[in-house]
């Protein structure tokens, strides 16, 4: 009997303590999921703060790329990659550059600067728009944001590729990537980081909303030099001009000087 009775005084110790045990194991468990989620919420956070450290730049942005060693086709500030090719798509009667498309292994990226609106970005509204007009068209979370998959037929065939819009102060910038990098790997990463070292020029120019940010034939950065170091010549023979007058001019000489400028060189049109 007393045997009996300390069986079940035993049991009953016993199963006190399982209880308490599933609750220090509860209570282990709660405090593990907490960090981990504080953990998940901390790498989102990180994340999404190296995110908006990334390019496209602005050209007004204090920690925009030094571009001296970039491409110059007006607005746009192209980086050097090696092994890849630029092509410019130019109307055929005025000349105006419509966009740049940057070819790589088997990729290519295709670049077009708008104009956008002060207060607003553009690239919701393109977005919604593509969605509409295209039912196989898809929206996806990428690199950039949201983008946009869209197959279209090339020669017969149906090609998949990646659309994606990065809004920036009065300009928004569309890429269309096609081939390896509109599915991913290697051709997708180079291309993907090619587009986040751009710089945007904006420029002062009064444009309306969609409407294309001018851009130019190609200046190297050898021929930029040239031209500022003969600006600097140009500069240092003026002001060694013998017998040049000093203080303000008459009104002989400053037409003389008016007449002279106007009859400076002739800008070239690009074809």
């Amino acid at each position: 009997m007393g045997l009996f009775g300390f069986g079940r005084k035993h049991a009953k110790k016993q199963a006190e303590e399982a209880v308490e045990e599933s609750k220090e194991l509860d209570e282990s468990k709660d405090a593990e999921e907490s960090a981990e989620k504080s953990d998940q919420t901390s790498q989102a956070d990180h994340d999404e703060a190296e995110q908006s450290g990334k390019g496209p730049w602005d050209s007004l942005d204090s920690e925009a790329p030094d571009t001296d060693e970039y491409l110059d086709i007006g607005a746009l500030m192209l980086p050097f990659l090696k092994g890849s090719e630029l092509r410019l798509k130019a109307n055929s009667q005025t000349g105006d550059v419509l966009g740049a498309t940057i070819t790589y292994g088997s990729s290519s990226l295709e670049l077009e600067p708008f104009a956008a609106p002060k207060s607003l970005g553009l690239w919701d509204e393109v977005r919604a728009d593509l969605l509409k007009a295209n039912p196989s068209c898809k929206e996806v979370n990428g690199v950039f944001g949201k983008e946009l998959t869209l197959p279209v037929k090339v020669k017969g065939k149906n090609l998949l590729t990646r659309v994606v819009g990065i809004d920036g102060p009065r300009w928004m910038l569309r890429g269309i990537f096609s081939g390896p990098a509109a599915r991913g790997g290697k051709e997708k990463d180079v291309l993907d980081g090619y587009l986040a070292d751009l710089v945007v020029v904006r420029g002062d120019e009064p444009l309306a909303p969609r409407d294309l940010v001018p851009m130019h034939a190609p200046i190297t950065p050898n021929q930029r030099r040239g031209e500022a170091e003969d600006s600097e010549s140009k500069d240092d023979e003026s002001a060694q001009i013998p017998g040049r007058p000093e203080g303000p001019f008459d009104s002989d000489q400053q037409t003389e000087v008016k007449t002279t400028l106007s009859r400076g060189p002739m800008f070239s049109e690009v074809r």
